[in-house]
């Protein structure tokens, strides 16, 4: 699992910077140029392919920890070890969990805050604080791409420590069924 995450969040990471650049090189979106809008409409294509597959690359983390959680209550009533085990991998999971919403809150607002910014949408925030909309959109996705960078590194150092957890729990395992000769 952790090579496997670790391709897909190098992967959405660097979907965040092609993002970030292509927003970067628009200019002015108002105009009329055709240059102009192909590039606009790119943007928001990948801007969301983006926030999809971040949303992703979260969930499988989510369901993995769902999974191997379920498989350690199960081996853990099925065998006479130690309950902290169990314990060690609900605070992980726990942690993951409140990080992957946060980010995931981020993902939406800075979306959000991406359609406000065209200049086609009927919205904005323009003058709220006197800032531009394109630029609360541009400090957003800064923000969000470095805090996908961060719980991404959580993840992969909490699914790490879960497969140290599930590797001793397996080790007692084998120790306890070579005892009553099972194996």
């Amino acid at each position: 699992m952790r090579h496997i995450f670790l391709t897909l969040a190098l992967f959405g990471n660097g979907l965040f910077v092609a993002t970030i650049v292509l927003g970067l090189q628009i200019g002015d979106p108002t105009e009329r140029d055709m240059a102009v809008q192909t590039a606009v409409a790119t943007h928001q294509l990948t801007g969301l392919g983006t926030l999809v597959f971040a949303s992703l690359v979260h969930a499988i983390t989510l369901t993995y920890f769902m999974g191997t959680g379920r498989w350690m209550e199960e081996t853990l009533n099925a065998y006479p070890i130690d309950q902290s085990f169990r314990l060690q991998n609900q605070r992980l999971k726990s942690k993951t969990v409140i990080q992957i919403g946060t980010c995931l809150l981020m993902l939406l607002i800075t979306g959000a805050l991406g359609a406000l910014s065209d200049p086609a949408s009927p919205m904005g925030l323009e003058g709220w604080m006197g800032i531009p909309t394109h630029s609360w959109h541009f400090l957003s996705a800064i923000g969000t791409a470095s805090l996908n960078l961060l719980v991404n590194v959580s993840e992969y150092l909490a699914i790490t420590r879960n497969h140290g957890l599930i590797q001793e729990v397996m080790r007692l395992v084998h120790t306890i069924r070579a005892e009553r000769g099972l194996t």
